[in-house]
């Protein structure tokens, strides 16, 4: 726990270390994986080039530094990185070399404006934001782990089959190779992949594109021209090879009720909103599905979505907007119009994915639309920023 004075260092330094908090992010991670290479594979190497990854640690920290006085509201606001964490299986012993690195970024930045007592009020409440984590993933760790068919750690798991869904999208059907029993997980989450590609550990998050069965799991990835692991699984993985998986994580579920939803998405940012639909069909929800794809080359799951409108005639109603083409209901993009014309009413809940670009503009539309903040709900694939975010 923090002293009075400490508290008060904190305060009164929170703006100076605000101001410079890029700067400082930006040399934490060259610093870290120079001190310690065996760190690196955790973290993506595009989200770094990007700035992604240095901004999401820039917000978690600013974010922690306002809501400290308030601890359920800063548990609520890390449940973000507590997902990303627990796919990830970060443990407690990787936090002081994430502190030692942080610090010394600090120390590098702002020179010696940072004293020894503002160094260490700095180091005591980084220490109190890593015992929550802490506390936070090792909760989830053994909730999954106490499961029918959960584990803690890795699992190795085999693919026993594949789909080409589009002209970019496969989907994987993943076998755990011990022949149990796979863990229910909640629609709408993803999962940690961890696997060799060319002799260097690498781990990654995909959606989990299907509801669970018991048996296994199913991945579906789009093929990147630049992704080195969305090209392995492509090029390289076949049926029969062997990758590990890391618990499932993430906070974009259902939330329980009775509200219609309005499921948006473009791309592959469609994998978690196809188990979420099915799920809530199945509990007797109406549900708007609006997908955004180039052309009909690139629309994933046309076989699925027509078995769930078969199934479902009265509460599915699945809409397909093509960029170019004529196989679709509308040709275009999803914007104001489009959203005012299907959203079922201003209660529905509203659930939307893909590119930063899409969501922003459905965000804004759904807002305009008098749609409520706390009933719009999205996920990034990669690290979370701002829907306003440039």
């Amino acid at each position: 726990m923090l002293t009075h004075e400490q508290e008060k260092l904190i305060n009164a330094t929170a703006p100076v270390v605000a101001e410079h908090l890029n700067a400082i992010t930006q040399r934490f991670y060259p610093l870290m994986f120079t001190r310690y290479p065996e760190v690196k594979p955790l973290f993506n190497e595009v989200h770094q080039q990007s700035g992604g990854q240095p901004r999401a640690l820039a917000n978690a920290v600013l974010a922690y530094v306002q809501l400290r006085s308030n601890p359920a509201q800063a548990r609520a606001t890390l449940d973000v990185v507590v997902s990303k964490h627990v796919s990830l299986g970060i443990l407690p012993e990787q936090y002081p070399i994430v502190g030692e690195c942080l610090l010394a970024a600090i120390g590098e930045v702002l020179g010696e404006a940072v004293t020894p007592e503002i160094a260490d009020a700095w180091g005591a409440l980084y220490n109190e934001l890593a015992a929550l984590l802490i506390d936070l993933e090792d909760q989830r760790y053994r909730e999954f782990e106490q499961r029918p068919g959960g584990w803690r750690g890795t699992r190795r798991f085999k693919i026993a089959s594949t789909q080409q869904e589009s002209a970019l999208i496969r989907s994987f059907v993943l076998e755990p190779e011990d022949g149990g029993r796979v863990a229910d997980h909640e629609p709408g989450q993803y999962i940690g992949v961890r696997l060799t590609i060319n002799g260097e550990l690498v781990y990654r998050h995909y959606s989990l594109s299907d509801t669970p069965n018991g048996q296994s799991y199913r991945i579906s990835i789009k093929r990147e021209e630049q992704g080195q692991v969305s090209r392995h699984f492509h090029d390289v993985l076949q049926p029969g090879d062997t990758l590990e998986l890391l618990p499932p994580a993430g906070d974009l579920t259902l939330i329980e009720g009775d509200e219609p939803l309005l499921l948006a998405s473009g791309g592959v940012g469609q994998t978690p909103l196809l188990p979420m639909a099915r799920h809530a069909l199945s509990l007797g929800r109406q549900v708007t599905y609006l997908h955004a794809a180039l052309d009909a080359d690139h629309q994933a799951f046309k076989g699925e979505l027509e078995a769930l409108k078969s199934e479902y005639p009265q509460r599915l109603k699945a809409v397909r907007i093509h960029e170019r083409g004529n196989e679709a209901e509308h040709i275009g993009r999803i914007d104001h119009s489009l959203l005012a014309h299907y959203l079922p009413d201003l209660k529905a809940r509203c659930y939307f994915v893909g590119p930063q670009g899409f969501m922003t503009a459905i965000n804004s539309a759904l807002s305009e639309l008098g749609v409520d903040e706390d009933r719009r709900h999205f996920e990034h694939f990669g690290p979370s920023r701002p829907l306003d975010a440039a």
